[in-house]
């Protein structure tokens, strides 16, 4: 059974992002020439019977680019993509279809979870986050016992 997430206050996730951004830099200070502007990575989101999966494509980063937080009823993944060493040789550009910068992805999740066993793997330039699902309890039905006051 799916559900709508409890509702976020976008300024407390824009606050987090902040957080996450300042957190990166505060990790990497001698990486901060390299990035610059902004970018969003793609991404796509699976649904199994057992768990929420989403997929980013983030090639040429580490883990330590990166930050992934479940809050709410919603993924916030945070990185930096650094560009590319320029040449050594003087050159122009024909083409410019990659992208750099800061990124912050969102995916509101529209299921129960266990926000807790949430696993993140980064592997050959694709980041998987597993968020597994747990059964729904709103709605269920309960038999509340009443009891005689005094």
């Amino acid at each position: 059974m799916s559900y709508m997430a409890a509702p976020y206050d976008p300024t407390e996730l824009a606050q987090e992002v902040r957080r996450l951004f300042e957190d990166l830099s505060r990790a990497r200070p001698e990486r901060r020439s390299l990035v610059s502007g902004e970018c969003s990575p793609t991404l796509d989101v699976l649904e199994s019977q057992d768990a929420v999966e989403i997929v980013v494509d983030l090639p040429g980063l580490t883990p330590d680019g990166l930050r992934v937080l479940v809050k709410n009823g919603v993924v916030l993944i945070v990185g930096e993509k650094e560009r590319a060493e320029p040449s050594r040789t003087p050159m122009s550009y024909h083409l410019v279809e990659r992208d750099f910068g800061r990124f912050a992805r969102a995916v509101r999740l529209h299921t129960a979870v266990d926000a807790a066993r949430t696993r993140a793997t980064l592997t050959n330039g694709e980041l998987r986050v597993v968020v597994p699902k747990i059964p729904e309890r709103r709605g269920r039905e309960i038999i509340v016992p009443i009891e005689l006051g005094s």
